[in-house]
């Protein structure tokens, strides 16, 4: 009798399309193609839901928030996932976020199946929070900075396992531009595109590539920048540091040559048509912009933080810079645009690199066997880490 096919319901957080989602959707993508049968619990509208839907995947809705737009007492948040678990016919729940592998963690003793997270943030953690964690059978997490980061909190190490985020490289891989970009903004040929990419928030430090922007602007005329990337959060801070930046490009009259791209659905496509991609982060994980860019072909400027340096072990795949350092920015921005032949040797062999190591088949075949393993110790008590019992 062949193995029974494996069920795995993923439990999400947000409704958005960001770097998280789109990492576990591919992988979902290439294990249904292998039999892998799965559910989810996610929010009821947005991005997310569309997608899930789209692949024909069983979908509860979870409901974080309240009639008045605030977060639901944790609690009651708890006893939602419970009483999913009841139904949804899984051999594993795997949670998608840091906050929901909490929640998931908090509710694991009212669970029979076993509980699993993802680790794709680097965040400083409460007690409480680290002991939510700690309930989870297995934390995955996407880098060894971030494993080492939350193990150093006290998330227990023989918990926590590195499987790196992978991309399809035929999807994202080098190709001739299409001009589609250059024709929307109206620019020629020998204009240089740099573009950053990412959700606009501190972390992420757009204010600092504006800085650079401005500064290239003098010495680099042919220069154009690319910004593409919504705020999703409405604290103030988050409205301020965004309107701090913006009033920036436009006391530096840069506003011709600073393009606001907003969500693009054409990624793929739009890396093809730049120059340059630019990674600020004053913290990352691990940047699945970096690998989409890297198998892309594009040469990158990132800043070296987290697991930004696993992507690109050594300096030949990409220009690393300091984080908050917009004058080395600049310099190397300078040193790219002046230099199509390095920008071409960047870009081969960031490509090679991402092939080699972060395709997400690998990404698939690790988290299923993570899974299976899980599964496996918990039908021998605890007591085995067999793959003998492997689902398909």
């Amino acid at each position: 009798m062949p193995p029974r096919k494996l069920r795995i319901s993923v439990l999400f957080e947000y409704a958005t399309l960001n770097g998280g989602e789109r990492s576990m959707l591919s992988v979902m993508d290439v294990l249904q193609t292998q039999g892998v049968e799965f559910s989810a619990l996610a929010p009821s509208d947005g991005a997310l839901p569309r997608e899930l839907d789209r692949r024909g995947i069983d979908r509860r809705s979870l409901d974080l928030l309240d009639q008045t737009g605030q977060r639901r007492p944790r609690n009651a948040l708890v006893q939602q996932v419970v009483e999913f678990a009841s139904t949804c016919s899984a051999d594993l729940l795997h949670a998608n976020s840091l906050s929901m592998s909490r929640i998931l963690g908090a509710a694991a003793a009212d669970i029979s199946v076993p509980c699993c997270g993802h680790l794709r943030d680097i965040l400083k953690l409460s007690r409480a929070a680290v002991q939510d964690l700690n309930q989870n059978m297995c934390l995955v997490a996407v880098s060894q900075a971030t494993r080492s980061f939350h193990a150093e909190q006290g998330v227990d190490p023989a918990r926590l396992r590195v499987i790196y985020n992978g991309v399809d490289c035929r999807v994202f891989q080098p190709r001739s531009g299409t001009g589609v970009l250059r024709a929307e903004l109206k620019l020629g040929s020998q204009h240089i595109l740099v573009v950053h990419i990412g959700q606009i928030s501190l972390r992420k430090a757009q204010d600092v590539y504006v800085e650079s922007a401005v500064r290239c602007a003098e010495s680099c005329p042919q220069m154009h920048f690319l910004l593409v990337g919504e705020r999703h959060s409405r604290k103030s801070e988050s409205i301020e540091f965004e309107q701090a930046w913006m009033r920036r490009i436009e006391v530096a009259g840069l506003q011709q040559r600073f393009h606001m791209l907003g969500r693009r659905s054409d990624i793929s496509q739009l890396l093809n048509d730049c120059d340059i991609l630019v990674h600020t982060s004053r913290q990352e994980p691990l940047g699945r912009v970096l690998l989409e860019a890297g198998a892309s072909g594009l040469p990158v400027v990132a800043t070296n933080v987290g697991g930004t340096r696993e992507i690109f072990p050594v300096d030949s795949m990409a220009s690393m810079i300091a984080p908050d350092d917009p004058a080395a920015l600049e310099a190397e921005l300078v040193r790219l645009a002046d230099n199509p032949g390095l920008r071409q040797r960047l870009g081969l062999a960031a490509r090679r690199q991402v092939a080699e190591a972060f395709d997400v088949q690998s990404a698939a075949n690790a988290l299923r066997s993570c899974w299976n393993s899980v599964i496996a110790r918990q039908s021998a008590g605890g007591d085995s880490d067999s793959s003998s019992t492997d689902l398909l």
